[in-house]
């Protein structure tokens, strides 16, 4: 019994220690981009856009530590400056969605009946296309650039969030205290705002974070194309398009940007699973 003890209670503490690393470690990668992002102006050793024809093409070298593309601009100061729009890519393209989806999936869960048909009808609409193709659809329509693609990915991304706060709440709803507050005449926006969504949030928070990654990926591929972010701003996925045409040659070019864009990436995915198994949602 007494090894049996030892044995629970070694592996409970091998969970504790991983979710421990994974989240410092999930932290520690967003940190290091928020900062970049804040103090581009003072660390970024050159004018991210200032072209230099006499440093065309140059490889990785003290002078230019991640080398320089093929209108001479510094790579490093790029990725750098960067930063600032990949982050706000990551999350404004998830708040917006995240807040329309919980609202709906809330209304809709806790009134049921043609309130949430309705919304299922819509959603399963949105979710007989592509998401790529819907949302690249939608840009195409509003014009390149990243309102669009904030507007396209409000339009698209709600819905994951809906299900997961509709799923939440019809369970919630029968719950003793949602019905005790019933009872007590309670409004139904204090029951579905105050009772019942914070409990049942948890399982979206988690979410966020992969949906994070998603739109980042989402916000380059955009990018890549030619109908997010326009050039010459220095974002991760134009870098990577610009550098396609010299990639046997100025392999530089596209590879540091696309190991940000991965980097970041990876942060936010493990600071998900993270979270999922501090709040139990995993489990």
């Amino acid at each position: 019994m007494k090894s049996a003890a030892l044995l629970h209670s070694a592996a409970r503490w091998r969970v504790f220690l991983r979710r421990r690393t994974m989240f410092a470690a999930g932290i520690s990668i967003l940190l290091m981009f928020v900062l970049l992002a804040v103090l581009a102006p003072l660390i970024a050793p050159y004018d991210p856009i200032l072209q230099d024809g006499s440093a065309r093409l140059q490889p990785p070298s003290l002078l230019h530590p991640l080398g320089t593309d093929n209108f001479g601009r510094d790579i490093l100061s790029r990725i750098i400056w960067g930063a600032r729009i990949d982050l706000q890519i990551a999350l404004i393209g998830v708040f917006f969605p995240f807040v329309l989806g919980t609202v709906a999936g809330t209304v809709a869960g806790f009134f049921g009946g043609i309130v949430d048909a309705v919304f299922m009808r819509i959603i399963d609409i949105i979710l007989a296309f592509p998401f790529l193709v819907l949302m690249l659809s939608i840009i195409a329509i509003l014009g390149p650039g990243l309102l669009s693609f904030y507007i396209a990915m409000a339009l698209v991304g709600w819905v994951s969030y809906a299900r997961l706060i509709r799923a939440q709440i019809l369970v919630l709803k029968n719950s003793d205290y949602a019905v005790a507050a019933v009872s007590l005449g309670f409004g139904r926006m204090r029951i579905m705002f105050r009772h019942l969504l914070p409990n049942a949030i948890a399982g979206s928070i988690v979410f966020s974070m992969s949906d994070a990654v998603l739109v980042l990926l989402s916000g380059a591929a955009v990018s890549y194309l030619g109908l997010g972010v326009q050039p010459p701003a220095a974002e991760w996925g134009v870098m990577v398009a610009e550098g396609q045409s010299f990639i046997t040659t100025a392999w530089w070019i596209t590879l540091f940007p696309g190991l940000s864009i991965v980097l970041l990436a990876f942060g936010f995915s493990i600071l998900g699973d993270a979270l999922g198994e501090m709040l139990g949602v995993h489990e």
